[in-house]
Parts: C-alpha cells; sequence; structure tokens
C-alpha cells in the first residue's frame, strides 16, 4: 500500500508540478503519511523529484526553443540558489523545520489558489520591452531557488508568476523555462542531500518513478487544458494539511 500510495502521489506530484510547480504540495504529504520523519521526508522529495524534472523538460522541448541562451546565462544562478537553500535545511535543527513547514506550506497553498490575470497569461514578445533587468530578474530567480533548495512546494508558481509578469512569453513558455531552473535547482540540493541527508531510497524510486510519468505528461497538458481545477484541488488540499502539521507542531 505504501509503494501504491508513493507511486500514485509521484504521478500526480509529476503532472501538477510540470503544469503550475505543484509538486512537492503533493508527494511531500505522502511522504509523511507513511511515516517518514520530516526532514527525512523532505530531502527524499527532493531527491525524489529530479525524475519531475527529467520528465517535465523532456515534455518541454517544443517550448524551449529559443530560450537556449537565457536559459544558459541563468543556469549558474539556479544552481548555487539550491545549494545554499540544502545548506540552509541541514543546517536548520529538524524541530526548527518541523515549525517552519506548515508556515511554507501555507503560504505554498495560497499562492497556488491566487488567480493569475488573463493579461498576465496572454503578454507575447516584444521579450525585452517587458522585462525587468537582469540584476533584479536574477535576484528574484536565486530566491526563488533557495527556497526551492530549502522546501520547494510552489516555488514553481512564484517562479512562473515572475516570468509572466516580466517577460513576454507565454504560459507554456514560461512554464518551460520553469521546468528548466528548477530542475537545476532541485538536481543541485538533491545531490548534496544524497552524499550528506538521511535520503531514504526505496522511497525515492517509488516517487520517482511516478514523477518520470506525470511530469512527462505535464507540458502536454499545459498546451491543451487549463489547470485551474487541478490548482485548486491541491492548494485546498495543501490548506488542510498545513492546519494539522501546524497544530502537530504547535499544540
Amino acid at each position: 500500500m505504501n509503494w501504491a500510495l508513493l507511486a500514485a502521489a509521484g504521478v500526480l506530484g509529476g503532472l501538477t508540478g510540470s503544469i503550475a510547480g505543484l509538486a512537492s504540495v503533493a508527494t511531500y504529504p505522502a511522504l509523511l503519511l507513511v511515516g517518514l520523519p520530516p526532514v527525512t521526508a523532505n530531502v527524499t522529495n527532493t531527491v525524489a523529484l529530479v525524475f519531475n524534472g527529467v520528465g517535465s523538460v523532456l515534455g518541454s522541448r517544443p517550448e524551449l526553443a529559443g530560450q537556449g541562451a537565457w536559459l544558459r546565462r541563468i543556469a549558474p544562478v539556479a544552481a548555487v540558489g539550491g545549494a545554499v537553500g540544502a545548506a540552509l535545511l541541514l543546517s536548520t535543527p529538524a524541530q526548527g523545520f518541523e515549525r517552519v513547514v506548515p508556515i511554507l506550506l501555507g503560504l505554498a497553498s495560497v499562492a497556488i489558489l491566487l488567480p493569475r490575470t488573463t493579461r498576465q497569461e496572454a503578454r507575447v514578445a516584444d521579450h525585452q520591452r517587458h522585462t525587468v533587468k537582469v540584476l533584479l530578474e536574477a535576484a528574484t530567480i536565486f530566491a526563488i531557488c533557495i527556497y526551492g533548495g530549502y522546501f520547494g512546494a510552489a516555488a514553481g508558481v512564484l517562479l512562473l508568476a515572475m516570468l509572466l509578469r516580466t517577460g513576454g512569453a507565454t504560459l507554456a513558455h514560461a512554464n518551460a523555462g520553469k521546468n528548466v531552473i528548477l530542475g537545476i535547482a532541485n538536481s543541485v540540493a538533491a545531490l548534496i542531500f544524497a552524499i550528506v541527508a538521511p535520503v531514504n531510497w526505496p522511497a525515492v524510486i517509488a516517487v520517482g518513478a511516478g514523477c518520470l510519468i506525470g511530469s512527462r505528461l505535464g507540458p502536454v497538458v499545459v498546451r491543451h487544458a487549463p489547470a485551474g481545477p487541478i490548482r485548486v484541488v491541491i492548494g485546498v488540499a495543501g490548506l488542510v494539511l498545513a492546519i494539522n502539521l501546524g497544530f502537530d507542531a504547535y499544540g
């Protein structure tokens, strides 16, 4: 039952993660449900989501055409951000992490539920006309990637919102760029966790396999269907979980 639950959570996490950055809101609770402690669940989740990045990028290849130069410039920023986030997690006492997770999960769930305006989603080139200064963009991405390396739930939502606000991309193209950036940050954090953190490798296999399947399909869904109903379901579930974890941590 645990394997089936983790694999199903991986498929859901991969699908929603590649659509709107919701993977951790689906996979992290499943790891808690099978009995992993919060820090172990978080590092295991980060390692498993490497497969989410692989599937998302493979599924986003049509939208990544023409973004190569920009992604190569921003990749080092994402990598360093992921490393800083991982180091922050490893230097945080387990009790402190248990107390901050309900807050992060609650904020992430609210971010998921907040509507995006059609004007933001409909912006199309000229990219340079609508882009903030390069340093400000890099700083914002760096901060989001730190959060992604530390916990990551809805980091994709934050990054997607930023790309839609500051760039000239359509939703599908911004989503593809988001998948690459967070995939880099997550992979760096996962490498650090794999070496020095208590990763539960059987759970990584189960969740990772599901993520690979779900994330491969996610970009296809973005091309053809709205992600709104999925965001609402996951957002509400995340809020419920955040409240429960809050009672456990502060009760």
